[in-house]
């Protein structure tokens, strides 16, 4: 099969002419909307489609009616096209992360399923996707699972914890003389022990009930927890051993690092690609004769609370890190504009760590500070 300049495809013992496909899928919780667009960007076709995987094969083999599909831009990767994606790969066609239409565009020029579908597929021809999306099939899509699961677990024992406390403000004078003094673990201890009958008669008894029930359910999240940590710490030790064998780093902050970067951090490109994904890297704020950057307050906010507190850590255990934040306060640095400094450098090497192939080609850039501040060598 030969491509002709047009962007068409030639079978080798046949006259017909194939023609190249791009697909834009606008997704959407029980059915996609696809547009199939040609090489240069006319209109082939509109299907919906079930979010089944009979419905993603019909979608591929409607596709693939038009010739030999090149890519497909898709949005919502991570939520609703989720799905999608993976039997997108797993048929061997590319796939390309696509931006919901901004707003303003809306405003202007109405929405529609189709529309956002067919905008999808030309923001691919025009080169302005965000790039290769997080495959997902890994183990670190195991411990992004399991670490929501954690965090939801977290949040409910918080609140139970609070509701003890305020259950206990309102509580009779002698439940609550008896038991203020607690620290939050004593209460739940003694709360969760409380001998009750079946059918409460008064205030008080009410009261110890409810007491009881908020205190068993804190135990059993406290428990949950328990067990999603030693899954935590497993995944990650097998998944990641370099990186949480940094200065710094514990399960959860590389647990984080982890989960931004996904199973494939090769589709990142570069160390300035992951430090940008972090909210790491300066931004230009030049303006004529004035050359300056600003502080990049994008990215991922998780990632970059975890770099933060990597930072912070260094700077009271580590003691190369610590020569150089003197170094930098001597120069007139402030602590902050230090940390920032200090948390572009760590990115590298965390990103080093997590995708030693393609940053061998970016490890010469400052190789001597960055050995200076992290001891990545």
């Amino acid at each position: 099969m030969t491509m002709d300049g047009r962007g068409r495809y030639r079978g080798e013992h046949s006259g017909e002419v194939l023609e190249e496909v791009v697909l834009g899928v606008d997704t959407h919780l029980d059915a996609h909307v696809a547009v199939a667009l040609g090489a240069l960007g006319r209109r082939l076709g509109e299907l919906s489609v079930p979010t089944t995987k009979k419905g993603y094969e019909g979608l591929v083999s409607w596709a693939e009616g038009f010739g030999r599909v090149r890519c497909a831009g898709v949005e919502g990767t991570s939520s609703y096209g989720a799905g999608l994606a993976r039997h997108l790969r797993s048929a061997g066609i590319g796939v390309l992360e696509i931006e919901r239409p901004k707003r303003r565009h809306l405003r202007r020029k109405g929405k529609s399923d189709s529309r956002d579908a067919e905008a999808a597929a030309r923001a691919v021809l025009a080169g302005e996707t965000a790039g290769v999306p997080k495959s997902a099939d890994g183990r670190v899509e195991m411990i992004r699972v399991l670490r929501a699961a954690r965090r939801s677990a977290v949040k409910t024992r918080t609140q139970a914890a609070n509701q003890l406390r305020g259950i206990l403000v309102t509580a009779p004078e002698a439940l609550r003389h008896r038991l203020r003094a607690l620290t939050t673990k004593e209460l739940v201890a003694v709360a969760a022990r409380f001998r009750l009958g079946n059918d409460p008669e008064d205030v008080e008894t009410a009261t110890r009930f409810a007491l009881r029930s908020v205190a068993r359910r804190y135990r059993c999240l406290a428990e949950e927890i328990a067990d999603l940590d030693a899954q935590l710490a497993r995944l990650v030790a097998e998944t990641a051993p370099e990186l949480i064998s940094r200065p710094g780093v514990g399960t959860d902050h590389a647990a984080t690092l982890l989960i931004v970067a996904g199973d494939n951090p090769q589709r990142l490109g570069s160390e300035a690609s992951f430090a940008s994904l972090c909210g790491v890297s300066p931004v230009e704020a030049s303006s004529g004769k004035v050359v300056r950057h600003r502080l990049n307050r994008g990215g991922n906010r998780h990632a970059n609370r975890a770099l933060h507190l990597i930072c912070v850590v260094r700077m009271r255990i580590d003691e190369r890190t610590r020569r150089y934040a003197a170094r930098r306060a001597s120069e007139g640095k402030s602590k902050k504009e230090i940390i920032r400094c200090l948390k572009r450098y760590v990115a590298r090497e965390v990103y080093r760590v997590l995708a030693p192939s393609v940053a061998g080609a970016d490890s010469s850039v400052e190789e001597g500070r960055v050995v200076e501040v992290t001891g990545v060598t």
